[in-house]
């Protein structure tokens, strides 16, 4: 290989392997946010739903101006108080799926470090305060479990419903899903991703189908830390929705891997607490990253092209 060839290749491979992230695209408005998830609305209207007292909520037409609409439970969520241990306790990582002009939003109620937590869902045509209803509790969990009710990511396949969940213990677990009501066929529960290193720091699940594959995607180390958050984005693929997960290097996620997708870069500390969705532009990634003076929204797209995802 001629000389000047090798080198520019070289130069090109410690470019690549050097290369920050790109950062998130440029947002105005409210746009403070932890856990968030995204769904679309027929009029083209994005929604943003967030972890906080009784569930935040916001919206945008461009994906850039950002505008508070007031909470899910304006009136409180007395039902998942036996779970936040107090009246009005934050209500954690929602998620949220639009179908047929109907607003589908699974989230936990739980207390910081514990393991009585509740996975409940809700439902609304507007997506506005005051508008839901209380389908009720999906899935619990107490000490007599070995993993936990929180961080639930709903993943519909060829009609099948599926409800992806976990954090820290042994790891993220697949719930299968009555697609007529959204509530549990039973409560026998599929592994998917375990870790050990990190006090086995594992959380927010997301499964994405793209191209006939399922991408799982979860967030690692430290979140709720402000700018000493550790928390990134991995991933693993998998040809079913249950699994086997693996990495781009052939490491099975029940043995700790995954590939990094994004971390820590510049300014933006600790991104984490994803979520996907599909618009007409293709695949789109929001989630939480830290600053000095709080928890922000996060958005890029994801390239595909390669068979794994990469942040554009």
């Amino acid at each position: 290989m001629h000389f000047f060839t090798l080198f520019s290749l070289l130069f090109s491979l410690t470019c690549v392997s050097n290369a920050q992230w790109p950062d998130p695209r440029p947002l105005t408005g409210d746009t403070a946010v932890h856990d968030p998830t995204i769904c679309k609305d027929n009029s083209g209207t994005y929604w943003v739903f967030a972890t906080g007292t009784r569930l935040t909520i916001k919206t945008s037409k461009d994906l850039t101006n950002w505008t508070s609409e007031g909470l899910v439970w304006p009136a409180g969520a007395p039902w998942t108080d036996q779970f936040t241990l107090t009246s009005n306790g934050a209500l954690w990582a929602p998620d949220c799926t639009y179908i047929d002009g109907v607003f589908w939003l699974y989230y936990t109620a739980s207390s910081f470090g514990s393991q009585d937590s509740g996975i409940f869902l809700a439902k609304s045509t507007s997506g506005l305060p005051g508008s839901w209803s209380n389908e009720g509790l999906v899935t619990s969990t107490s000490t007599a479990n070995d993993y936990n009710a929180i961080d639930p990511n709903l993943i519909i396949d060829q009609g099948k419903w599926y409800l992806s969940f976990g954090s820290f213990w042994s790891g993220i677990k697949l719930l299968n899903l009555n697609g007529s009501n959204g509530l549990p066929t039973s409560q026998a529960v599929t592994a998917l991703a375990e870790r050990t290193a990190d006090n086995g720091a594992i959380e927010a699940s997301v499964i994405y189908s793209y191209n006939s594959q399922f991408y799982l995607f979860t967030s690692w180390d430290n979140c709720c830390q402000g700018v000493n958050s550790t928390y990134n984005i991995r991933v693993g693929r998998s040809s079913s929705v249950s699994g086997p997960y693996v990495d781009a290097t052939g490491v099975p996620l029940l043995s700790g891997g995954g590939t990094l997708v994004l971390g820590t870069h510049g300014s933006i500390v600790g991104p984490g607490g994803q979520d996907i969705i599909t618009d007409e532009v293709g695949p789109l990634m929001v989630y939480h990253y830290y600053t000095p003076t709080g928890s922000f929204l996060g958005i890029n797209r994801l390239n595909f092209s390669t068979g794994w995802p990469v942040v554009v």
